[in-house]
């Protein structure tokens, strides 16, 4: 698990990542790279992470991939990441196709559901908590991103 202030210099990891697994007999390496949208107005997406409980998050994911042979990476960034650049990238390694391409469709919806990072929208260099795109975490208590009346 990495985390990196503003956006992910995705040729970058991404290789590392490769050159890591190309002499472990891996037979799939399968990347997803999320990408800030030009969507409501907005400049950039800002995030806020919780590095223990996404560390703890994360550590359970390797155990689950290391039970099928696989290895997970991910990077993930903290603050402004500005539109058309890349917030978040996560790849698994496995000896067999079926094994990636399962495990990284499970990992990238688990980690919408419950990872533990908030987003922002930035307009006009203002952070705006952007609630109606993201996810309560059940039992984050004032971590949930709620705003209380």
């Amino acid at each position: 698990m990495e985390l990196y202030r503003g956006g992910l210099r995705v040729n970058d990891i991404t290789n590392r990542w490769y050159q890591d697994i190309s002499k472990s007999n891996y037979g799939a390496f399968i990347t997803f790279i999320g990408t800030i949208r030009d969507e409501d107005n907005i400049d950039a997406l800002s995030f806020d992470i919780y590095e223990p409980i996404l560390k703890s998050w994360f550590e359970s994911w390797q155990i689950i991939a290391n039970q099928k042979g696989a290895k997970i990476f991910m990077a993930h960034s903290i603050g402004d990441v500005k539109v058309g650049e890349s917030s978040y990238i996560s790849a698994v390694a496995s000896p067999k196709r079926r094994v990636a391409l399962e495990l990284i469709d499970e990992f990238v919806e688990d980690f919408k559901a419950n990872a533990p990072i908030w987003k922002y929208d930035v307009i006009a260099s203002k952070r705006v908590y952007a609630k109606d795109r993201s996810t309560p975490m059940n039992g984050a208590g004032v971590l949930s991103g709620e705003e209380n009346d």
